[in-house]
């Protein structure tokens, strides 16, 4: 996700009243409403603004249009290497995202644009580490290869402690706990989750506290787990159903005679 959780973003107490309010919105869920508070006249606000919009379309499978309509904006805006980098990254998780949900096999697109972006944005950006982040992904749920996307969170970790991003960090630490689990590690993956719902708690990150809490009751003894869970649900409600992925985590199992 561009813009996650540095200074300048809505984080912060020193962020400017525009960026503040944007950042309630998104972690509250009302992605179009936070992007309706940005102008897309420069290349940032453009890119923002898709960034909203694409994010929208992976937790709630819809607005697919509206995000092809931003990011070609924020392309076409773009002029610097790292700017067009940056749209780039963008264009590989909305093909990412849809490839997920099934909507179209955007796979190659998806590969494609964030090899692009690997081209374009020098190693030290802090952009950096959320393309990092996004390749981890592609390697694990399109290529299924943990081994790759272990390397690419790992990467995407260091950078996004290098520069503070806090929330880039929650989603680190989740991938990485989820791929412990896999392996058996069970007291790493415990860790993992419960850095990923401290930050989330902290930022005030709502619409992605309910998959951290889910993510966390997956390690966790009853009756612990069947709070984490009641927990997640209620926010899940509260949320009008997003994520959409989440429901069958969160389905309770049915009863049996």
């Amino acid at each position: 996700m561009a813009h996650t959780a540095m200074s300048g973003t809505g984080t912060t107490s020193d962020d400017d009243p525009l960026q503040t309010a944007v950042w309630r919105l998104r972690s509250r869920a009302c992605w179009a409403d936070a992007a309706a508070l940005l102008t897309p006249t420069t290349p940032s606000a453009a890119l923002q603004r898709a960034a909203l919009l694409v994010e929208r379309c992976l937790y709630t499978e819809r607005g697919w249009e509206e995000a092809e309509d931003a990011l070609r904006t924020a392309e076409a805006l773009a002029h610097t290497d790292e700017e067009r980098g940056a749209a780039a990254c963008e264009r590989g998780q909305l093909a990412y995202a849809a490839t997920l949900h099934t909507v179209r096999d955007r796979a190659d697109e998806a590969r494609a644009a964030l090899g692009r972006a690997a081209a374009l944005i020098p190693p030290g950006s802090p952009v950096r580490p959320l393309l990092d982040f996004r390749r981890g992904l592609l390697a694990e749920n399109l290529a299924h290869s943990p081994q790759a996307a272990l390397a690419a969170y790992r990467r995407a970790h260091a950078g996004a402690t290098a520069h503070a991003n806090a929330l880039l960090l929650s989603f680190t630490w989740r991938h990485l706990a989820g791929l412990a689990l896999r392996e058996g590690e069970l007291a790493e993956a415990r860790h993992g989750f419960a850095e990923s719902l401290r930050i989330r708690e902290e930022l005030g990150y709502l619409v992605g506290t309910a998959p951290a809490l889910a993510s966390l009751a997956d390690t966790e003894p009853e009756p612990e787990a069947t709070r984490l869970r009641e927990e997640a649900r209620r926010l899940y409600r509260l949320l009008g159903g997003v994520p959409t992925w989440l429901a069958t985590q969160l389905t309770p199992p049915a009863a049996t005679a």
